[in-house]
């Protein structure tokens, strides 16, 4: 297992006792009273009529279900996707207006695409949708796109490939870009506009990673359009919740031996799942083992310190995480 952090081991050691303190004291639900809530899988919503208060919770979600609560995933997440709105403006506009709370963003609301723009730079995964899993299931003509005979793996594709999907109720379900049009969630010039500017997010962010020892193997992107009639990037960007993420040193020694690539994102607890349960299948799933818990939120933090060059601050205040929240947002509110 790679040590989840970059600096000394007494600091892996207090950040280990931090995460380790903090499992009973998890981000799991919220009820403010702010405008009408949604709650998503990961993080919950709510409307201030033109804005919204967008909550990151520490629930972690695969297979269209929760299946853990990982201390402070959610501040990561969060503080992660600021950083990247802010790198990404010049490409293009998002809907980030504040970050009152490290578990809490201020958004613009805009008129939200129900297409999840889903970028590949490598065959890999162990979802449903995954390219991997279909095309082991002999799979060569996938959303639009035709793929070889012969890949194997986690190895890199020849160029990006998009492949989208629908955002629904029960499961994202896969997609061509003809279909898109077709059925009617978008119209071509509105895809052509958003799927160029996903492909370009894309290769900043593998630029990005690689100047910070890291593969950026695959991410989703959410758009809509704001009153300006702009296309913004909403939701999250190159979390490693919504992205995975490989270290690259060891990448080309372990696919040579045919081994998985160090990950730095949650396909590890996915894999353990996969192994001790249906997880599409079983109605209870067992409890995700405490040691992966841990080592989840070490490796999220790490990807965070890697990314942004920053220190991860372990917020500490003797306010439970509830009273933080709304000490913070109603302060912003106040102002």
């Amino acid at each position: 297992m790679h040590t989840p952090m970059t600096a000394t081991n007494t600091k892996f050691d207090s950040s280990l006792d931090a995460i380790q303190t903090a499992l009973s004291n998890c981000l799991t639900e919220t009820s403010f009273t702010w405008g009408k809530k949604y709650q998503g899988k990961v993080r919950d919503t709510y409307d201030l009529g033109d804005k919204l208060i967008i909550i990151t919770t520490d629930r972690q979600s695969a297979f269209d279900r929760v299946i853990a609560s990982v201390p402070y995933k959610g501040q990561v997440l969060n503080l992660t996707s600021a950083w990247w709105f802010e790198q990404t403006r010049f490409i293009v506009p998002n809907h980030l207006l504040v970050v009152p709370d490290p578990n809490v963003m201020i958004v613009k609301k805009c008129k939200v695409f129900p297409i999840e723009f889903v970028v590949r730079g490598y065959i890999t995964g162990t979802t449903n949708t995954s390219l991997w899993t279909q095309y082991q299931k002999g799979v060569r003509h996938y959303c639009g796109i035709s793929f070889p005979e012969g890949l194997k793996k986690n190895e890199r594709l020849a160029e990006p490939v998009l492949t989208p999907t629908t955002k629904e109720t029960e499961h994202d379900r896969p997609i061509s870009p003809r279909e898109i049009v077709e059925e009617g969630w978008m119209t071509q010039a509105d895809w052509d506009e958003a799927s160029a500017v996903a492909l370009k997010l894309f290769d900043y962010g593998v630029k990005t990673a690689a100047k910070h020892g890291l593969i950026l193997v695959d991410t989703k992107y959410e758009f809509g359009r704001n009153e300006e009639g702009q296309i913004v990037l909403i939701d999250e960007i190159h979390t490693p919740d919504s992205s995975r993420y490989w270290l690259a040193n060891s990448y080309e020694e372990r696919l040579a031996q045919g081994k998985e690539p160090e990950n730095i994102d949650k396909e590890f607890l996915r894999l353990w799942f996969v192994d001790h349960c249906k997880p599409y299948e079983d109605e209870v799933l067992p409890a995700a083992p405490e040691e992966l818990v841990v080592t989840l939120a070490s490796r999220y933090i790490q990807l965070y310190e890697m990314i942004t060059g920053k220190s991860f601050a372990f917020a500490q205040t003797s306010l439970s995480l509830h009273e933080r929240i709304m000490r913070h947002v109603a302060g912003w509110l106040g102002s």
